[in-house]
């Protein structure tokens, strides 16, 4: 008895989401919201890639309320100690845990990687959206400068902005951020080269409409899909040159817990303390994989072609 006015509710929602017709544009936006969440769960690999990384997150949020020992704190009678019920993964060549570092550590690491996320996208969607739209002399010259970025490897080039900044994580995300933008308006250009001559485009220009609100409420909306699967794709790359970049010294700075930087102070130990370097090793791999695996769940959920 008490459980039929639970159910009613629910089952009247569910309804709501699947009825063949919407009737007003909030039900349009939710049964798409709906549509996209029911497409991603089906893709069995980018749904294990998506609770990977609400793990990782929650792990990366109370991490410090997970593990009884400090960050920082050196203890040199349990320096490089196997993995045991006291320490999970073991311990460094100064006593630390290694656990409590690699779960401070991805604090380090999906901050890098959203923040390049936040400062690249913007601007190559910006970029790529204006010189699809404008063409001419403006897309001459962006282009021209993106093909001039794109001419070096993504590592190479962070490395020369970064050894120009300095080291440090503020300069490296910098530096991967200028190496990351190039990719994102490359693709947003094309987008919008496919919709500029669009009807719905040259009705809204005989309304009156400036280039600048063409290009923010039409074009750019247009392109956000495609930018967004690209972003997601691209945080592999991101956290690999991130960790690329605190291997040689040039990122976050000792004794900070970032991954590439562990991994390079356990490199001397690789023949008689392998854990050292296989954890920090094994959580890049991880999370790597889990951001390829979910982008390519999300170009399927965001492809206009499943609507």
């Amino acid at each position: 008895m008490t459980d039929a006015p639970v159910t009613q509710p629910r089952e009247s929602l569910r309804a709501w989401l699947r009825a063949p017709t919407a009737s007003s544009p909030r039900q349009a936006r939710a049964q798409a919201v709906w549509r996209g969440w029911q497409r991603l769960i089906a893709n069995r690999a980018a749904f294990a890639g998506l609770i990977v990384l609400v793990i990782l997150v929650t792990l990366a949020a109370i991490g410090p309320w997970l593990t009884p020992y400090s960050v920082m704190g050196q203890d040199l009678s349990v320096r490089l100690q196997p993995p045991s019920a006291q320490h999970l993964l073991g311990t460094d060549d100064l006593g630390r845990d290694i656990l409590t570092r690699i779960l401070y550590g991805a604090r380090i690491t999906l901050m890098m990687a959203a923040l390049v996320a936040v400062i690249a996208g913007p601007i190559g969607l910006a970029v790529g959206a204006t010189a699809g739209y404008l063409g001419g002399w403006f897309d001459v010259v962006a282009m021209r400068l993106v093909d001039v970025f794109l001419s070096f490897p993504s590592l190479i080039l962070a490395l020369a902005f970064v050894a120009a900044l300095g080291p440090g994580i503020e300069n490296a995300v910098i530096a991967i951020s200028l190496s990351a933008w190039p990719p994102i308006a490359r693709l947003a250009r094309a987008e919008a080269l496919t919709v500029r001559k669009s009807d719905y485009i040259a009705a809204a220009r005989l309304q009156g409409a400036s280039p600048m609100r063409l290009i923010l409420k039409h074009v750019m909306p247009i392109c956000l899909p495609s930018v967004v699967v690209r972003v997601t794709l691209n945080m592999a790359g991101i956290i690999l040159t991130a960790a690329g970049l605190g291997f040689l010294g040039l990122g976050a700075q000792p004794p900070s817990p970032e991954w590439g930087a562990m991994l390079a102070s356990g490199r001397q130990f690789m023949l008689t303390s392998w854990w050292l370097a296989a954890a920090p090793g094994a959580a890049i791999m991880l999370v790597s994989l889990s951001f390829n695996l979910l982008g390519d769940g999300l170009r399927d959920v965001l492809d206009p072609r499943n609507d």
